[in-house]
């Protein structure tokens, strides 16, 4: 079973991974287009940094509630799905047993390896039922185990990605602050695609471009915003 086991291992490194980048970016890219929006309506960088620090609180702390009630929900609905494949297991064996049979048939095995790859799964109800969440109903159990530190990670991940673009605003004026923070941020963004892709799958330039993109449309958005504000307003 040492393919199952690399194969869980594998997912739960990308679900970590996931987890990570999407806070990080998720704070970067709202608080970037925040204090640029703001950054371009006042000539005060203190009012720039009270409302992206406002921002890193809200929405670190949402985005680590949201993943922590998600990963949940997933952990509950894990645990009905498993509760489902045992009563299978033990009430219609031979259907079960039918349907890992195909499951490893459809993979290239044949004649005595198939007998053999199914007696040996079928040998042990826990390996079978593992087997069934992740072959039949593509479930694992990774880090849906533990909610809290889920949410921990996602909300650590958001403030720290929301920093990045709040950081140049500490030591620098209004302009300057807003050109450094969008040159920090896209760096930023397109290592967090390149570390993406070197960690999972995927061409680097491609992970990296892609997120520093997002960044660069977020900082134009949020720059036409403050704009218009400060047509109306101002």
């Amino acid at each position: 079973m040492t393919t199952l086991h690399e194969e869980l291992k594998h997912r739960l490194r990308r679900r970590w991974i996931r987890e990570f980048i999407l806070g990080g970016q998720d704070g970067l890219v709202n608080v970037l287009g925040l204090i640029l929006g703001v950054a371009v309506a006042t000539s005060d960088v203190k009012v720039v940094l009270i409302a992206g620090i406002s921002a890193l609180f809200a929405e670190s702390v949402s985005m680590g509630a949201v993943a922590y009630t998600s990963s949940k929900a997933a952990l509950d609905f894990y645990h009905s799905m498993r509760a489902v494949e045992e009563r299978e297991v033990e009430e219609v064996p031979e259907e079960e047993r039918k349907e890992i049979r195909d499951i490893y048939a459809a993979k290239g095995f044949r004649g005595r390896l198939l007998d053999q790859a199914v007696s040996t799964i079928t040998a042990d109800k826990k390996v079978w039922v593992d087997t069934m969440m992740l072959e039949e109903l593509n479930l694992t159990k990774g880090q849906e185990e533990e909610p809290l530190k889920v949410g921990f990670v996602v909300l650590a991940a958001t403030v720290i990605g929301s920093l990045i673009p709040l950081l140049p605003f500490f030591f620098l004026d209004i302009k300057n602050g807003a050109i450094a923070a969008v040159v920090l941020s896209i760096a930023a963004l397109f290592a967090a695609g390149i570390a993406k892709a070197k960690l999972t799958i995927g061409s680097w330039k491609k992970s990296g471009l892609e997120l520093a993109v997002v960044g660069t449309l977020a900082a134009a958005v949020g720059y036409g915003i403050g704009k218009a504000l400060e047509w109306l307003f101002l």
